[in-house]
């Protein structure tokens, strides 16, 4: 008898147990067939049968297209779709958004279905706030369809650096033609207060003449800058000697030079030829030298030095052959924390020296901005109180048709010293 119940009670048991094991198969089975037909489920776990695609047709091609960051976001404020920009930018993390103001803007937006938009400054990845530049974002958040919620976002960061160079650049523009304006302006009534004064008409009339001549040669640096600070060569290029653009530029500091007894030399591998336009490639080097002489004390020596090299060894690239052009002074140097700036508009060194001088604080802004309209570089190696070697790279370019004997005339002899 006792062996009887037993066996009922375990017939039972295993009874019960396939029963259960089926039902849960049953569910299970339910559960795949309403993925398949809906590709997800519910937060309860069962099948959502009436729920509406993860985004409406044709939003996915739109968003691919777009140029700013986009991010879709579902009822609980899950990624349904973000672009990688999205995810460069460190605006998503873990498939949820990162950035509290935007979730904020979001839920807002979901809740009433106003579109909104803020500016924001961001951290950029990888990278600590107080060191790195900010990344200046427009966010743009509106409703798409009634459960989703689209976020754009646009990198203006370049814009507002931009905006910042050209707001600078108007203020030290007005400052530096205020100078001489002013000073003319102040000369012009001393020389008629001193109309008897043949002898102080004279002194001011010399004044008058600098200021003017300092006036000019800053109108003159900023029409050149204007014309090449989009980096872009608008003009046909041409063959240029380079011994020519030398040849030019010690001449141009000739006097400068002899006043204070500085020697210019130079030197290096001559017949070499660049392509480009030779105002603005005469111009850049001319104030690499016409820098070299103001900067170096009297009775020194600036070095011009050219070779051919493979843009392999410069660049890293693999193919072609670039001009090196270097300058070398003896002059006073450049500390590491100017040499980070010294290609900047207006910035300068020794403003004290620069006035004395004449500088406008453009040439080596024009100089870098000459080198990438000519898909070239332009850099600097100093030691304060031994000097610099400012050295321009480009592209070489070939003799044109006749040969370099056509510039027998204008190019340079063997390297040796030229005052």
């Amino acid at each position: 008898m006792d062996v009887n119940a037993a066996a009922a009670a375990a017939c039972a048991i295993a009874g019960l147990g396939v029963g259960l094991t089926a039902s849960i198969a049953f569910r299970w089975s339910e559960r795949e067939q309403a993925r398949d037909r809906h590709g997800r489920t519910g937060r309860s776990g069962g099948p959502e049968l009436e729920q509406e695609p993860a985004l409406p047709p044709g939003v996915d091609t739109v968003l691919s297209v777009l140029r700013s960051c986009a991010i879709v976001l579902g009822e609980g404020d899950e990624v349904v779709k973000a672009s990688s920009a999205a995810y460069a930018m460190g605006l998503v993390r873990g498939g949820r958004v990162a950035v509290d103001q935007m979730l904020s803007l979001a839920r807002s937006t979901r809740r009433d279905g106003e579109i909104r938009q803020i500016e924001l400054e961001l951290t950029r990845p990888g990278t600590s706030a107080r060191t790195a530049e900010p990344l200046a974002v427009s966010v743009r958040v509106a409703p798409l369809g009634s459960r989703l919620v689209l976020v754009l976002v646009e990198d203006r960061t370049e814009r507002r650096r931009i905006e910042a160079i050209r707001r600078d650049f108007v203020a030290n523009v007005s400052h530096e033609l205020k100078t001489p304006v002013g000073a003319l302006s102040l000369l012009s009534e001393a020389v008629a207060d001193a109309s008897d004064d043949p002898e102080a008409v004279q002194r001011f009339a010399g004044r008058m003449q600098v200021e003017a001549t300092r006036l000019a040669s800053l109108v003159q640096e900023i029409i050149d800058l204007s014309r090449v600070q989009d980096d872009q060569l608008k003009v046909d290029p041409e063959p240029v000697a380079v011994d020519e653009l030398i040849a030019e530029a010690i001449d141009r500091c000739r006097q400068t030079a002899a006043a204070k007894q500085i020697v210019i030399a130079a030197g290096g591998t001559t017949d070499l030829y660049l392509v480009g336009n030779r105002g603005q490639l005469a111009a850049a080097l001319g104030n690499l030298v016409e820098n070299a002489v103001n900067y170096s004390p009297p009775r020194t020596r600036v070095a011009i030095a050219t070779r051919r090299i493979s843009s392999a060894a410069a660049l890293g690239e693999a193919d072609g052959e670039l001009i090196e052009i270097s300058v070398t002074d003896q002059g006073i140097g450049i500390s590491e924390k100017d040499r980070e700036r010294i290609f900047e508009r207006f910035y300068r060194v020794d403003p004290a020296r620069s006035r004395l001088t004449g500088g406008t604080g453009l040439g080596l802004s024009i100089v870098k901005h000459v080198a990438a309209s000519h898909r070239g570089t332009v850099s600097v190696w100093s030691v304060e109180g031994q000097g610099s070697t400012f050295t321009l790279r480009l592209p070489a370019g070939q003799a044109p048709v006749g040969g370099p004997e056509t510039h027998a005339a204008t190019t340079l002899p063997a390297p040796e010293a030229r005052s």
